[in-house]
């Protein structure tokens, strides 16, 4: 490569190294962990962070660093999970804001990323805290203006950044006594450090072969997934199934997205379009494709651009099948915008995270429109909470992330939602969550209920009962792989071998006179019988504590609970 300066072409395939090299490490990444609960790890939130921006990389065929841009940090501003995950894309999103004008990269233009990426990233988070992943990026930033001047090569350049970056990372301990006390770096940092390794390799020669994994498990291939392209030859109406991707010159106004859907359904069908700031994804079947890219290119240049004659396709009886299965899921999405499009749009909506079918079912009951399945062994993504801020018809929607590790990927959503008021109450666990819903009132405004709900929902204690998945010292227990661990909102405060007698360890430790109310949650390793034997113990422990059990049908944690 040139060693003054990098292309777009040599970006696209650091980029990408980078992507490789997290994801081979993710599980050693994950073991640093300090927290030893089986929940969305570091490494594993990292890596799909990345890797929902490198499959968009990995799309441009003629890439400008414009355009890597664009895909760098709308594929990962998307695609963030957790808390780790959401710093990564915010250290993405400064860095590609930029150096996105510039036609190559030199020594000042990589200077100048990694300064708006930090300050990027510390905005993002309320209340930075050092020794984290935040203070490796510091670091290497405060390096690479330090050098910008000097007469390195650009290789020499980047390897004194990673040096200096190796050095932050095995000070974090000295930062935060949580890790000294583990003895182990942050993980954070360790996962931005793994990325910079694979961009210098590639820099380097090191590594020169690139396989980026998919970011789900591609499913078989089956009747089903042709249920949009394929049709019998003799029942098309439109021959060209067309696509592409408009790079948005600016973003669309709602008028001009609803004229480019008028204008492509007036000359075709099966339309899907979806636009954001800076891109605008097309799937249109028409006669006229030309036309269909013609219009496209008074919005912005293109790319991905793929033309399909549909009445070439010969596999009659399985595009049989699969337009029933598209006829009959289009008539249902169709049914349902009829719906909500005739339905007035509400004031308060609700959105909440669950862990398990019981847990959803309590949160219906309270009023709950959207539900998102995930929380802990998956942290749902930014893109996830959009696709449910789309679902949910009102002006004013709350959202319960109800898991510190998934509150900066709701707040990174609203960010990003511009024609609903989005209103993120950071609850931390589930019981926060159905606190919160118990104290929404219909009959108040969106300030009073914000009001209400937060003194609802600050005012109960929440505990948890799982498996630790690690062995790990912290805050003065020496705790095991396989110990059950009983935890509150303060931490970890009882650990042991037995599953009703840690969560029995746990309540004493939890409940006081004042205490009037405990509601048992038991999950789907828990039976009833057993619920109820835990129960039974606890009242004889505390006759004047009302005791509540429920099923919760959650994984990995045997019991939560809440004290009011």
């Amino acid at each position: 490569m040139n060693t003054l300066t990098i292309d777009a072409k040599t970006l696209q395939r650091l980029f990408l190294a980078g992507a490789n090299r997290i994801d081979s490490q993710k599980e050693y990444i994950n073991e640093l962990n300090v927290f030893p609960v089986p929940d969305g790890d570091t490494g594993t939130n990292m890596t799909l962070t990345i890797l929902s921006a490198a499959k968009e990389v990995e799309k441009l065929t003629d890439p400008t660093i414009v355009s890597l841009c664009q895909a760098i940090s709308g594929g990962s501003l998307r695609g963030a999970r957790g808390n780790s995950g959401v710093i990564l894309s915010q250290l993405f999103r400064g860095f590609t804001r930029a150096v996105s004008k510039s036609e190559t990269l030199d020594k000042a233009e990589i200077a100048l990323g990694f300064g708006r990426a930090v300050d990027t990233a510390y905005k993002a988070v309320m209340k930075p805290k050092e020794g984290t992943i935040l203070t490796v990026a510091k670091g290497m930033a405060d390096k690479a203006e330090e050098l910008k001047d000097s007469d390195m090569d650009l290789i020499a350049y980047c390897e004194a950044i990673l040096a200096c970056g190796y050095e932050v990372l095995e000070k974090t301990p000295d930062l935060l006594p949580v890790l000294k006390e583990a003895g182990v770096v942050d993980s954070g940092g360790q996962g931005l450090m793994e990325i910079l390794q694979g961009i210098v390799d590639a820099m380097t020669g090191k590594v020169t072969e690139i396989v980026i994994p998919e970011v789900e498990k591609t499913p078989e291939p089956s009747v089903i997934q042709k249920d949009a392209d394929y049709v019998p030859p003799a029942d098309i109406k439109f021959g060209y199934c067309t696509e592409f991707i408009i790079m948005l010159n600016q973003a669309l106004t709602e008028e001009e997205e609803q004229g480019l859907k008028d204008y492509l359904l007036g000359m075709g069908d099966s339309l899907v379009l979806v636009a954001d700031d800076e891109i605008c994804k097309v799937h249109v079947h028409t006669n006229h494709p030309g036309q269909a890219i013609e219009k496209a290119l008074t919005f912005g240049p293109l790319s991905n651009m793929k033309i399909d004659n549909m009445r070439l396709e010969h596999q009659e009886k399985l595009i049989k099948d699969a337009e029933k299965v598209a006829a009959r899921q289009r008539q249902e999405e169709e049914l349902a915008a009829r719906k909500k499009k005739q339905e007035p749009m509400k004031k308060i909506g609700f959105i909440s995270i669950s862990i398990g079918e019981g847990m959803t079912e309590v949160f219906k009951g309270l009023g709950v429109d959207y539900l998102i399945e995930g929380g802990q062994t998956m942290n749902p993504s930014t893109e996830d909470m959009l696709n449910a801020i789309k679902e949910v018809n009102a002006e004013n929607i709350f959202i319960l992330p109800n898991n510190k590790n998934i509150i900066l990927a709701a707040e990174q959503a609203r960010d990003l939602t511009e024609d609903k008021n989005i209103i993120v109450l950071p609850t931390q666990t589930i019981p926060q969550g159905i606190a919160a819903m118990v104290g929404y009132m219909p009959e108040s405004d969106v300030e009073e209920n914000k009001e209400s709900m937060e003194e609802c929902y600050r005012d109960i204690l929440s505990g948890q009962v799982t498996y630790a998945v690690r062995d790990t010292a912290i805050n003065g227990k020496t705790i095991h792989k396989g110990d059950i661990m009983g935890i509150n909102d303060d931490g970890i405060e009882a650990v042991g071998t037995d599953i009703n007698a840690t969560t029995m360890d746990l309540i004493t430790r939890m409940v006081d006179a004042d205490s009037e109310l405990l509601s048992l949650y038991y999950g789907e390793d828990v039976t009833r019988e057993q619920a109820e034997e835990l129960a039974e113990k606890v009242e004889a422990a505390f006759p004047d504590l009302e005791v509540e059990t429920n099923f919760g049908g959650q994984p990995i944690y045997y019991y939560v609970l809440s004290v009011e």
